[in-house]
């Protein structure tokens, strides 16, 4: 029974890193157009997410969890829009360092790891439930 336990923990921990994942690509994508306001002022930046294992002393389990948050440090394409505000001396603005078609299949497999912890949850529980019934 402790073994089921821990797998609700472990999959848990799994479902809130993948849900961080999933705000962090949210900003992203919102941000995928936002431009400096001033001459030659940066962009938005990607950010970027790493994951670390870590050992749940209580449970004696390792489970996954945020390590950093970062950003991207690709370069940033540039556009030529002479009468905008962050264009610099030639013309040029920097564009955002997010590519959504990236940031998509990211979603994609958070939100798949996602629903993977959720069934681990879900037959867990089962599992658990049967037991208690059966002890009835």
């Amino acid at each position: 029974m402790t073994d089921l336990v821990d797998a609700l923990h472990i999959s848990a921990a799994g479902m809130k890193t993948q849900g961080s994942r999933l705000r962090l690509i949210a900003e992203n994508m919102a941000n995928a157009d936002s431009l400096g306001k001033t001459e030659g002022a940066d962009p938005y930046r990607r950010k970027v997410m790493t994951f670390k294992n870590t050992l749940d002393r209580t449970l004696g389990v390792e489970t996954v969890k945020v390590d950093r948050v970062m950003s991207d440090p690709s370069e940033f394409d540039m556009s030529f829009q002479p009468d905008h505000p962050a264009a610099d001396a030639q013309g040029y603005v920097k564009l955002p360092n997010v590519n959504t078609l990236i940031e998509l299949s990211d979603m994609r497999e958070a939100q798949r790891s996602y629903e993977a912890n959720l069934k681990v949850i879900e037959a867990s529980r089962t599992m658990l439930t049967r037991t208690i019934d059966i002890l009835r």
